[in-house]
């Protein structure tokens, strides 16, 4: 038995590490309480993780159990409390918080999170758990398990309790910008897993409640930007266009982008083109010698529509400089910050609403609506079946009500365990039930997935 227990709070630690390399994945106490895990009135993780209740009187330690009285001799012990009273330990909790605060003290750019990758590594091998370096640069995946299928991968915040099968933690750089999910696939960091899953925190939400839905759930995102120049190519062709004007041309083609939503979109298909940059300059040589950036963003809800609005974009931008005697050349950064739809598996979004519904009671999910947002998920979420989620952080009275780009953004580092636990619910469930999840659909899968 002490075996096991080593193993399992070196696995605990291994997920709480992969938490505390996120921006702010937390959750704060429930309402009425410090209740972070709720069943059947009973408490089973408090605040401070040291002491459980059953049917409302104190025992002896997180990991307590025993019956309810006159509850008919029902026992609460199994993987929920299992993985509460783990996540629970103070020891571990202060631990996650020193991490966090060394990899939060030295923020590093994107593919520069050299310092961040190193203290991953550290504490991945004093731990004693295998990993690989590099992948896309600075990346890290480490090992748990057994190493044979069926395999998960969590890029996030999780637990790893005794599974049958192995889940792989995904160290990713450059979310922000930089495609570091795709260049974490193009290195193997998906090899052998059969579905992944993500959290991400969210100010709109009430603090500990999980939220996700299934289908798309972020739109796809791409920039553009267009140089447009008086074309010149020729002596007789300069005297025919001599009065090439740029500016004249990229205002037709901003109008015209305009339509691209408005007469060309299905009204019930949510997309949006923006131009948001337009810089001219003064080059002493008339309007003709002189060129002009446009600078943009356009998203949508499908692959199709996406790829429909970037091949429309250039179409315009192309045809409206040529009516006005001009040539344009358009740059949409594909290697750097286009991403495709996020779309969530429906069999792994109600893999999510389940375990976070047993696990935190009835009220500690809810549907959420869709949004105009982006996230590099979505790479993996066109690889392999995909659940991406949302702990909610909204907290006013810790002044939690900011976005996570805001510089007033903060975070309640005491309820990091509860994300945890969640996450590591969702990888250990996810292997448990691995027939019914990878199998053919369920009846309750197919209505989810047409709504």
């Amino acid at each position: 038995m002490a075996t096991v227990g080593c193993r399992r709070g070196r696995a605990l630690r291994a997920v709480l590490l992969l938490l505390a390399t996120l921006p702010a994945a937390t959750l704060a106490p429930a309402v009425g309480g410090s209740a972070a895990f709720l069943e059947d009135g009973m408490t089973i993780l408090g605040a401070a993780g040291s002491v459980a209740k059953v049917g409302g009187k104190a025992q002896g330690g997180a990991n307590a159990s025993g019956t309810r009285p006159g509850g008919g001799g029902r026992y609460y012990l199994g993987w929920k409390e299992e993985i509460a009273a783990l996540a629970g330990r103070p020891e571990l909790a202060a631990w996650l918080r020193r991490v966090r605060r060394r990899i939060h003290e030295r923020p590093e750019l994107a593919y520069e999170e050299v310092e961040t990758s190193r203290l991953v590594r550290d504490e991945l091998a004093a731990m004693g758990v295998g990993f690989r370096h590099p992948l896309a640069r600075t990346g890290v995946v480490a090992t748990l398990g057994t190493g044979r299928p069926p395999v998960v991968a969590l890029r996030a915040d999780m637990d790893a309790l005794p599974i049958q099968g192995t889940v792989k933690l995904l160290f990713q750089p450059a979310e922000e910008s930089g495609c570091g999910a795709k260049r974490m696939i193009e290195a193997g960091a998906l090899e052998g897993v059969e579905a992944i899953f993500a959290v991400h925190v969210s100010h709109q939400h009430p603090t500990s409640v999980i939220g996700s839905r299934t289908g798309a759930l972020l739109a796809g995102c791409g920039f553009f930007k267009a140089v447009i120049r008086g074309d010149d190519h020729g002596r007789e062709q300069r005297r025919r266009r001599s009065a090439a004007d740029p500016v004249l041309a990229a205002s037709s083609t901003i109008i015209s982008l305009q339509s691209l939503v408005s007469r060309e979109a299905d009204p019930l298909d949510s997309q949006v083109v923006s131009v948001a940059v337009v810089n001219g300059s003064d080059a002493g040589g008339g309007a003709a010698a002189a060129a002009l950036v446009l600078g943009g963003t356009f998203r949508a809800f499908s692959n199709a529509s996406f790829y429909q609005l970037r091949r429309r974009i250039e179409e315009v931008i192309a045809a409206q400089s040529r009516v006005h005697g001009c040539a344009a050349a358009v740059d949409f950064f594909e290697d750097e910050s286009f991403y495709p739809p996020t779309v969530n598996d429906a069999r792994m979004y109600g893999h999510v609403r389940r375990v976070a519904s047993e696990l935190l009671g009835a009220g500690g999910y809810r549907d959420v609506p869709a949004m105009m947002g982006a996230e590099d998920f979505s790479f993996y979420s066109q690889a392999v079946p995909a659940g991406f989620y949302y702990i909610g952080v909204r907290n006013e009275t810790l002044g939690s009500v900011h976005t996570g780009h805001s510089p007033y953004f903060m975070i309640d580092e005491d309820v990091l365990p509860t994300g945890a636990a969640v996450h590591a619910a969702i990888a250990e469930r996810f292997l448990a039930d691995h027939a019914s999840l990878t199998g053919s659909p369920s009846p309750d899968d197919l209505v989810d997935q047409e709504l």
